[in-house]
């Protein structure tokens, strides 16, 4: 059995992994398609932050608030992508570029990256600035969940 959590209204569905795969698995909330979950992180921007972020339902949700030339958000995308693998549905890591996305960072406050913003129901929960061990990034998804 596998946690899959609905894309449409972030219920979250115990699901046999056989099913998942051949398509059948359905939301017991909404009934919308379930999908495997990717276990990589997805990128938002200004445009898609309100509906996959904000309108995500139920769905825990870390932001990483990072930056091409920004040295330590290089070294923890690794960690992110590890624990977006390692997520099972119970979160989901996104990745957002404040150099192309300036309006969502502003409106966050982000003053220094990287920042990762952890969001639930579409309401801001917890906030870590600066490159953390992946343990503690772990914690702090934990204790949001």
């Amino acid at each position: 059995m596998q946690v899959v959590t609905c894309k449409n209204c972030g219920t979250k569905n115990r699901v046999d992994e056989q099913r998942l795969k051949a398509g059948e698995a359905k939301c017991g909330r909404c009934g919308t398609k379930l999908e495997p979950s990717s276990g990589k992180p997805f990128v938002v921007t200004d445009a898609t932050f309100q509906r996959e972020v904000l309108e995500s339902g139920e769905r825990l949700i870390l932001v990483d608030m990072w930056a091409p030339w920004c040295g330590p958000c290089r070294i923890i995308a690794p960690v992110l992508d590890q624990l977006a693998a390692e997520s099972h549905g119970q979160y989901a890591i996104a990745k957002l570029n404040i150099d192309e996305n300036p309006r969502t960072a502003s409106q966050f406050h982000v003053s220094s990256i990287p920042t990762m913003l952890i969001f639930r129901e579409g309401k801001l929960i917890d906030r870590l600035i600066g490159a953390h061990p992946k343990n503690v990034i772990a914690e702090h998804l934990a204790k949001a969940a």
